[in-house]
Order: C-alpha cells, then sequence, then structure tokens
C-alpha cells in the first residue's frame, strides 16, 4: 500500500541531507544546501498548456525576451558552420565567424522574407537568399544584391542583418533575442559551482529529438519531479527514495536530487529490497514491490504475469491482453520486461547489498567507480558517493535539463512550431572527459 497521509507535511521516509551526512565519499557542500521555494499551493490553470493565447504570449514574452540555449560549439565547429535554431515560429541563424567570435541573425532575408538557410550549413561563404539572391557576408554586412541599381534607397550602412546577442556557457552557444537583456552570466548565476566536471570537458556523444503529442512544458514538468516513479517506475521502488527527494531553487535554475539506496517509503521498508528482480537480472523479470505481481519476459513483446494467489496471463510489451485468466496489467512493467533490449543485455546483472541504505550505497559507487577507473585513474577515489549512486537533475529556464556529474544526460524542450499541443523534446549525451584528453567528433543529430 501507498504511503499517503503522513500527519505533517513530508514523507516519513529519511531526508536526503540525512542520507549524504553518512557516506563514505562526502559530497560537495552544494548539496547540502537548502533554499526550497516557499511553502503553499500553486494552482496553474490547464489553459497554459495548450491555448493558443498561452503560446502566443510564450513567443511573446519569454522566446522573444530570454536567454536559450541554440547548439552546441562543436556543431559549428569551423569558421563558416552555421546552425539553424528554430523556436516556435521564431528561427535564428547561429554562425561561427572566425576562430573566436559566434554570431546569431533572424533567419529572414530583409528583402522578402524567405528563410536565408532551410538547415545546417557547413563552411559557408556567404548567407545568398535562394529566392532572389540578396546576400550578406557571415558577420552580417550586406555583401550584394542583384539589380541593386534599382533599389537606391538600400544601403550597406542600413540593410545588414540584425544582430541578436549571443552568449557562451559549457561549450553551447546562447542566444537571446532582446537587445536588451541581460549577460547570460548574470542570468546563469553562479551555475558552475554545482557541476564538478565542466561541460567545456564533455563532448556530445548521442542526440535525438522526438516530436511529441503535448504542450513542451508538460514534456518538461515531467522529468522535473520524482513523484511519478511509484507508478512510472515501479521497478526502482526497492532501492528508489522517491517521494523524500530534495528540491531546491537557485536563481534561475531549480534542482531535484533523488537518493539510491533507501526504499520508497510507499513499500514501508527500511533497507533495500532486490527482490524486485526474482532472477537477479535487470531486464527479464520483475516484481511490483507494492502489488507482488511478478512480470517474465518470454521474448521480444512478450510478458507472462502471475498473480500472488498462482493465477496467468500473457501480454505484449503494451499492456494488451494476449492469452490467459488473468486480463490486466501494468503498462509501465510490461514494457520494460518486453521491450527491445540490446544483444546480451538479457544477462545483466542485478544484485547488490539489502544490508543498509549505506552498505548499498557503498557497494554501487565502488562499482561505478571502477567502470569510471580506467578512463579517470585515481582521480574516481575522490568522486563522492552522490555523485555516482544518485538521480541529480537540474532545470535551467526555461528550457534546458543537464543532469549531475556521471549521468550523461542533457535535456532540451521546445515548443514544435505554432502548435501548442505538440513539442520536440531533444536528449543529449554529454560524456564527462578527463583534462587532456582530446575531444571526439560530436554526434550527429538523429529524428526518430
Amino acid at each position: 500500500m501507498v504511503e499517503t497521509q503522513t500527519g505533517h507535511d513530508r514523507s516519513d521516509g529519511i531526508s536526503y541531507d540525512d542520507i549524504l551526512r553518512s557516506d563514505t565519499v562526502p559530497p560537495p557542500d552544494v548539496y547540502l544546501e537548502n533554499s526550497p521555494l516557499a511553502p503553499g499551493v500553486t494552482r496553474v490553470p490547464v489553459e497554459k498548456y495548450f491555448s493558443r493565447e498561452q503560446h502566443n504570449l510564450e513567443v511573446e514574452r519569454l522566446w522573444k525576451r530570454v536567454w536559450q540555449m541554440a547548439c552546441h560549439e562543436s556543431d559549428i565547429a569551423n569558421v563558416g558552420d552555421t546552425y539553424v535554431y528554430d523556436i516556435a515560429e521564431l528561427s535564428f541563424i547561429v554562425v561561427k565567424v572566425s576562430e573566436d567570435e559566434v554570431k546569431a541573425f533572424p533567419n529572414a532575408c530583409l528583402h522578402r522574407g524567405r528563410a536565408l538557410c532551410d538547415n545546417h550549413r557547413k563552411e559557408l561563404k556567404v548567407f545568398r537568399c535562394p529566392f532572389h539572391g540578396w546576400s550578406w557576408n557571415l558577420d552580417g554586412s550586406l555583401k550584394e544584391i542583384p539589380g541593386h541599381w534599382d533599389f537606391p534607397s538600400v544601403t550597406a550602412e542600413e540593410y545588414g542583418l540584425p544582430e541578436v546577442r549571443v552568449g557562451h556557457w559549457g561549450g553551447f552557444v546562447f542566444i537571446n533575442p532582446d537587445p536588451d537583456c541581460e549577460p547570460l552570466e548574470d542570468f546563469l548565476g553562479d551555475i558552475d559551482r554545482h557541476f564538478g566536471i565542466p561541460f567545456e570537458r564533455r563532448f556530445k556523444a548521442a542526440h535525438l529529438i522526438k516530436v511529441l503529442p503535448c504542450n513542451w512544458k508538460v514534456a518538461q514538468e515531467a522529468f522535473m519531479e520524482s513523484y511519478h516513479v511509484v507508478a512510472t517506475h515501479p521497478e526502482l521502488l526497492g532501492y528508489f527514495s522517491d517521494v523524500n527527494s530534495k528540491y531546491d531553487v537557485f536563481g534561475n535554475m531549480s534542482r531535484a536530487i533523488s537518493a539510491s539506496g533507501p526504499p520508497s517509503p510507499h513499500t514501508g521498508l527500511v533497507n533495500p529490497d532486490m527482490s524486485s528482480y526474482p532472477d537477479k537480472k535487470a531486464f527479464t523479470s520483475l516484481k511490483h514491490m507494492i502489488s507482488g505481481h511478478i512480470y517474465r519476459r518470454l521474448g521480444e513483446n512478450r510478458v507472462e504475469v502471475t498473480m500472488p494467489d498462482g493465477r496467468m496471463g500473457v501480454f505484449d510489451q503494451y499492456a494488451e491482453y494476449i492469452t490467459g485468466e488473468v486480463k490486466s496489467a501494468d503498462i509501465q512493467m510490461c514494457s520494460w520486461v518486453g521491450g527491445a533490449i540490446c544483444e546480451g543485455e538479457e544477462d545483466t546483472p542485478m544484485e547488490y547489498t539489502t544490508e543498509s541504505p549505506h552498505a548499498y550505497r557503498d557497494e554501487v559507487a565502488a562499482s561505478r567507480r571502477e567502470v569510471l577507473r580506467p578512463q579517470f585513474g585515481d582521480q574516481v577515489d575522490k568522486f563522492s558517493d552522490a555523485d555516482l549512486v544518485d538521480a541529480i537533475y537540474y532545470s535551467v529556464f526555461p528550457n534546458i535539463s543537464p543532469w549531475g556529474d556521471f549521468n550523461p544526460i542533457f535535456y532540451r524542450f521546445r515548443p514544435n512550431g505554432s502548435n501548442p499541443e505538440e513539442s520536440l523534446h531533444e536528449v543529449m549525451y554529454m560524456i564527462p572527459l578527463p583534462e587532456g584528453v582530446p575531444v571526439p567528433e560530436p554526434a550527429k543529430c538523429t529524428y526518430l
């Protein structure tokens, strides 16, 4: 049975700060800082997530006025490389003008408004409009107009491309269409102290984009809390402290941290419990920690579900009934056990000590250190337990979400054009590198 009422305003489970105080390798001081939002209920009208009026307001008051990540510096590695950044109905071109300068402009010809670039380009020498051939140099200065004699009022002084503010952080390029905006450094504040491995020492190992059938804020907010774990990730309940996660706000950035080791307070357990993996493997069977139902993989897209009383049923990975006495199943459990997995993953072990939360954290952290040791050497012995085992999730206003040091996931969420009920969800893997290691070529973006 899940935890509902506790008689006070928090879970009965152990707090994250108390968990950290027993770690063998202590966390950075910043993880122990508490900066929660003021208590109280905030009700958000549902129209904020689908109305045309809200979308239009966001274009005018948010996307035209805020610092936003446009691309990674590796996307425009060479002079002339150009990245097309689209946000809602707006489009911008970000170009490497010289070895030490990046500029950005609205992606529109000053003659008839046609997009100057339809997609990303490499080593351009000039921006030439595909419609009438008006062209500009990479720095935005007017280069050439066919039949310029017929446009006597068009001068180079007045018809340079309007510049958009550009800033840099962590190897990423940010833009702000508002010429009167604050510097990016002021907007981001002291963000760097939250990351032990600077993002400049990471490379883009993967980049995926998928269109989602929901507003961009719905997509983004799904990852900003651990409240959903009890229903969406039941496989974690035996060793993941969900409802007593730590939430803090630092200026234009928020942070959510959830501990590994202590079981979910929803289970009523004190020590971690790995019985949710009956055969001690990660993907072949799962026992729901609350209902006791056991899900076993019969092959890809086939799952056998067994009730505590012995009744059974077979389902596909979407929890669609196939055969048997049991007629309904948990879609998340079916997806985990019956979904596609890579060759060899059937044997992925899932067995750690259940002696205590502290012992679990020690064992998992030690295992992670050995995985990283060939890459980082003895430096791994200084990596905190929290950095190696916990879910540490940042959200930088308005729409990017980097995870902590050794979880390489980096999210971005954008409205999909003018449709307020669709969004673009991007997942990048930003892999940390030791000092002095050459940065590999970045991964190309793949649309799913």
